[in-house]
């Protein structure tokens, strides 16, 4: 006699690589400012990164093959993400060393609202009043969590984040548009392939490479290279078994996991307005996905 699991175990356990692909990318959020305490500086760590994605993507692509590559037009595109992907990783990076990590990433995860709201302006997508009154909310719990303490944060950092952000944004709209069907995993490919080579080019024109001191730093860099590696993977699997939707949905976990993580491992604070205004803004990004799917 067999023994089915109930629905809700059922459903934890399809939702369990975007769960953990979110849990990945906190830690690996965390990691970032150990390997910059360690003297790396964020152009190094986005070549090196780069390298081993790439070669990471190389290796996947060869072992599975994809069913169909991309085409002439599609591979063009996908190198033109690559561009915009290589200014959303600097931006990010830049604002993360810049600012108090939990400030970074919820500054950043305005790019799920602003990508709803331009894809409703362009035709991509369409968005009801209801979607446009949490994305109303989200911005309102960002604005309340950056007043509260704004004068002690870096506008250069949240210049970085909203940038991030901003490119996030059309690189997402431009693979809905143009490169709906295709293989994730191959789009990834003509991605990183230019943006690494962007960021190989231009440490080398710096002249310096600033690798970690110590080996801990090396041990950070290493772990955040397989966290978010494994976290692109997770999420490509999650995409394919759960959807778009409910992958897109549990990914709002990050900003939270990456808030308490950053004040418990990382001593950063934050005021009770500070956290009421994250507590709004979370709430409303998943409050923006449900309402946006139906």
């Amino acid at each position: 006699m067999s023994v089915t699991a109930p629905p809700a175990v059922g459903r934890l356990t399809a939702m369990a690589p975007a769960l953990t692909a979110a849990a990945s990318f906190s830690v690996a959020d965390i990691l970032l400012k150990v390997i910059y305490a360690s003297g790396m500086d964020v152009l190094t760590l986005v070549s090196l990164r780069g390298v081993l994605v790439v070669a990471f993507f190389w290796c996947w692509l060869r072992v599975t093959p994809p069913g169909r590559w991309h085409n002439k037009r599609q591979r063009l595109v996908a190198i033109g993400l690559g561009i915009l992907f290589a200014a959303t990783m600097f931006g990010l990076l830049k604002a993360i060393a810049l600012l108090p990590v939990s400030i970074a990433i919820l500054a950043y995860f305005i790019y799920p609202l602003l990508t709803g709201i331009a894809g409703s302006l362009t035709g991509v997508d369409r968005l009801g009043w209801r979607a446009l009154l949490t994305a109303l909310v989200a911005f309102l719990g960002l604005a309340l969590m950056l007043g509260q303490g704004v004068g002690g944060l870096s506008w250069e950092g949240l210049a970085y984040a909203f940038g991030a952000a901003v490119f996030r944004v059309a690189s997402l709209l431009g693979t809905r548009a143009w490169l709906s069907g295709t293989d994730a995993r191959v789009t990834t490919w003509y991605s990183m392939v230019p943006s690494t080579m962007m960021f190989l080019v231009a440490a080398s024109f710096a002249g310096e490479w600033n690798l970690p001191a110590f080996a801990w730093g090396w041990v950070a860099f290493f772990a955040a290279a397989i966290t978010t590696t494994a976290s692109t993977l997770l999420i490509y699997m999650s995409a394919n078994t759960v959807g778009p939707f409910r992958t897109a949905l549990a990914m709002n976990l990050e900003p939270m996991l990456t808030l308490i993580f950053s004040m418990i491992l990382l001593g950063e604070v934050m005021s009770p307005v500070q956290l009421v205004g994250a507590g709004v803004m979370i709430g409303s990004l998943c409050a923006f996905q449900f309402v946006r799917g139906r």
